[in-house]
């Protein structure tokens, strides 16, 4: 049978037509809390590495801001589609009017941990008052987390020294003996360790339920393009049950992404393995992202009581599960 060229081309032209089309990838702007080479966020960059957000058709633009609540800020006005606080930022924010709601917890504990110099001889949260603590900024969500922490040993604010000291000062000083405590990450704790600081460990959680990091987006992020967040979650809870399935297969790519830390492929790990312990374990399992409305109510409810915030809005307004599973 003879083929002509034109009719070659028409079948060409009929294998065009129904031949799928492939969207275009979902761009997404996300705003780091804090820089993003910091290993709290080490899930991102391992979902950026193993092609997780190419995956799942999102193409991301990291972009760094100043705190939690300030992320919160811009991601409420449409300056970031998604960015990066704690489970209790949206509480903090939603009052004043920025609609924000959290859409994914990275585990099932608090981030941050009171850790005080051993020669401090802070014993108790009520030896806290008139020391010298340490936060990454007064627009950080970690700064929240040490008001209600002191509330709950019945200090104010005004009892104690609350410097705003950045990222790297948290470390530097305490390592300085300028501090006397800093509301830590596991990776900030570990560095002042090792640099010969004794430290004791006051968790969070048996005194109020304070939460992990979380994915924040606006509700109009959330309305009009669900398949941009719904892929960028997905990317990051991937990510983030490599991390805790295989650590050092994780650190293997997070180092390859973050070249700062080659060669410090051994505490990259000791800082996961910490981070997956105490931070991301989750029970059950599938779990993993989700919130818990009670405890997101317990945690409202003390920051209102505390006066932290002024007023609360309704639990469900603060987050929602669509995007796990």
């Amino acid at each position: 049978m003879k083929i002509t060229r034109r009719a070659a081309l028409g079948g060409l032209a009929a294998a065009a037509v129904v031949r799928p089309a492939f969207a275009a990838p979902e761009k997404v702007t996300y705003l780091f809390p804090a820089p993003s080479f910091l290993p709290a966020f080490m899930p991102f960059h391992i979902a950026l590495k193993r092609g997780y957000y190419t995956k799942n058709n999102v193409e991301v633009t990291f972009q760094t801001g100043k705190g939690g609540a300030d992320v919160a800020k811009q991601v409420g006005v449409g300056n970031a589609d998604v960015g990066g606080g704690l489970g209790e930022t949206t509480m903090i924010v939603r009052p004043n009017g920025l609609p924000v709601r959290a859409v994914a917890q990275l585990g099932s504990h608090p981030l941050f941990q009171l850790v005080t110099r051993k020669e401090s001889n802070i014993k108790s949260l009520a030896d806290l008052r008139g020391k010298k603590l340490g936060v990454i900024g007064y627009q950080d969500t970690g700064y929240y987390a040490l008001l209600a922490t002191i509330a709950s040993a019945n200090l104010k604010r005004t009892d104690l020294e609350v410097q705003a000291v950045g990222p790297a000062g948290v470390t530097q000083l305490m390592i300085a003996k300028s501090l006397d405590g800093i509301m830590a990450t596991p990776e900030w704790a570990i560095a002042i360790e090792k640099a010969g600081i004794a430290l004791d460990y006051h968790p969070i959680e048996s005194i109020f339920p304070a939460m992990a990091q979380a994915i924040l987006s606006s509700d109009k992020m959330i309305k009009e393009r669900p398949a941009a967040v719904g892929g960028f979650v997905k990317s990051v809870i991937h990510a983030l049950k490599d991390c805790m399935e295989d650590p050092k297969a994780a650190v293997k790519d997070y180092v390859a992404a973050v070249p700062q830390h080659a060669g410090k492929e051994a505490l990259m790990e000791e800082i996961l393995r910490r981070y997956v312990k105490e931070v991301y374990a989750t029970t059950p399992a599938s779990a993993l992202g989700t919130f818990d409305p009670k405890r997101m109510k317990t945690v409202q409810g003390f920051y209102l009581e505390n006066k932290i915030i002024q007023s609360a809005v309704p639990v469900d307004e603060l987050y929602t599960n669509q995007f796990i599973g």
